[in-house]
């Protein structure tokens, strides 16, 4: 295996594939009239809309800008070319005063102090995780501040601060996913979800948030296959070369140094690796990592699959419940 072979796909192929699928999925089974769908000018929304606009055309595809005070300028800079090169229908949909009558940021602003107690709500922040190709240490994550002089301030969180400020800024993707259904129960649309491989299997998705949706149309692939149908697709290319972003925290932040510990691609390889049971010394020669540092990273997968397992659980029923289907009466 050389290269990214093992993850290279016939485009033209899984496209078609992808959009009779959706289309039947839709209009037959859902009996729905169209998809909504949160445009972040991310990769992975830019290109679930692409296909969910050739599967069901442009008039069924409904896309929903939604900034916030912290968001990105690019996010929805980037969300309306994406609209625009498609051609759909849009709506902003400012949520800033609903995160402000939640809590949102001075509840994490009052987990931030448990570690930093000079922090004032006002200034920058970010959780990050430590490189795990540079050490074979537990990963513990830090918050980092950046002070009004520009400064930054960085220190380990402890669980009670973290699991504050993760279920604080949760806030965000609960209300977006609140207002993608609002608009779907208006229209008689489904909501679709864009995660890829990396983050649905390894549990990167808030549930009942980002993690809720009725279609997912690129789950299955991983985030280099991803960038491959964005090729095929002819997406535009600055949405292309954007670095993947949380588009969570107001200081910039990648996905890799909140989540992941690695670079994308690199991950890429490796889950592909373990997914496929590729052994240490053939998963070392593939992605150029020493025999150490794939250890390191199995175990990492290991580890994000146990613990965010809960996401992927149904509700627990504790009784059994025969729901028989419909039928002509």
């Amino acid at each position: 295996m050389n290269d990214h072979e093992p993850l290279f796909m016939d485009c033209d192929k899984e496209a078609e594939r992808l959009e009779r699928a959706i289309s039947d999925s839709v209009l037959s089974r859902m009996r729905k009239k169209g998809v909504v769908i949160g445009l972040s000018g991310g990769l992975d929304s830019s290109v679930c809309a692409e296909i969910c606009a050739k599967a069901l055309g442009v008039g069924r595809v409904f896309g929903i800008l939604m900034p916030e005070r912290e968001g990105k300028e690019d996010t929805n800079r980037l969300g309306r070319i994406i609209a625009d090169h498609l051609g759909i229908e849009t709506i902003v949909e400012d949520i800033t005063s609903i995160l402000v009558a939640s809590g949102c940021y001075t509840r994490r602003g009052m987990s931030i102090r448990e570690v930093i107690p000079e922090y004032e709500d006002s200034w920058k922040c970010k959780v990050i995780l430590p490189n795990i190709l540079s050490s074979d240490r537990i990963s513990i994550s830090q918050i980092v501040v950046e002070l009004p002089d520009g400064s930054t301030v960085n220190k380990r969180m402890t669980s009670s601060s973290y699991l504050g400020v993760i279920a604080a800024s949760n806030f965000k993707q609960r209300v977006r996913k609140m207002m993608e259904y609002h608009h779907a129960d208006r229209l008689n649309y489904a909501v679709v979800g864009t995660p890829n491989r990396l983050e649905y299997e390894l549990g990167f998705f808030v549930k009942n948030g980002d993690g809720a949706a009725d279609l997912k149309p690129i789950a299955h692939l991983y985030k280099s296959q991803v960038y491959q149908l964005a090729e095929h697709y002819e997406i535009p290319d600055e949405i292309i070369k954007r670095t993947p972003t949380t588009d969570t925290f107001p200081m910039e932040q990648t996905q890799e140094e909140f989540y992941f510990s690695i670079p994308l691609r690199t991950m890429d390889l490796m889950l592909y690796c373990y997914n496929n049971d590729v052994g240490l010394d053939e998963c070392s020669k593939t992605t150029g990592l020493s025999l150490g540092q794939v250890l390191r990273i199995y175990k990492d997968i290991e580890q994000k699959k146990r613990s965010t397992s809960y996401l992927h659980m149904r509700p627990e029923l504790f009784g059994v419940i025969d729901l028989p289907p419909s039928r002509e009466v």
